[in-house]
């Protein structure tokens, strides 16, 4: 599992997708049993019409990301500038902030050439911060620009 990975899984992305999945398992384990099933003298009856299967994918379930780090913030008994630094961002996480793993998240981000400076560890928030937007997570504009 790669560091933004571990990112989204700290703030609760992909949950709702894992129960979504296990709902599905859950309806073709019925239907595979009820197929299965054997008639018994069954009186001559129009089936049952099946319900109608939804034709849009289900939409991805966005995340409030800001309203759990802040959570997070509130109890982290440290004062952290998660909304600016990506060394904060990944303590408040329990995520390991060294230079070799924000290097690692660099690389995962694109970011060629990371060697800890100020303007790329900026850079690496912003993207982090925009990923997690791409992937559902409902970050403000202001923390985008």
């Amino acid at each position: 599992m790669g560091i933004f990975d571990t990112i989204l899984h700290k703030l609760g992305f992909g949950d709702d997708e894992q129960q979504q999945a296990a709902g599905e398992v859950n309806v073709q384990n019925q239907v595979e049993s009820a197929l299965s099933t054997p008639e018994v003298d069954a009186p001559a009856e129009a089936p049952a019409e099946a319900p109608a299967a939804s034709e849009a994918p289900a939409p991805v379930a966005q995340v409030d990301v800001v309203a759990k780090l802040e959570v997070l913030a509130a109890n982290a008994g440290e004062d952290l500038d998660w909304q600016r630094s990506i060394v904060d961002l990944m303590k408040l996480l329990g995520i390991d902030s060294s230079y070799a793993h924000r290097k690692q998240l660099a690389e995962e981000m694109g970011i060629a050439g990371y060697e800890g400076t100020a303007e790329q560890n900026i850079a690496l928030h912003k993207a982090v911060l925009q990923k997690l937007a791409e992937n559902g997570g409902n970050i403000p504009a202001e923390l985008l620009a």
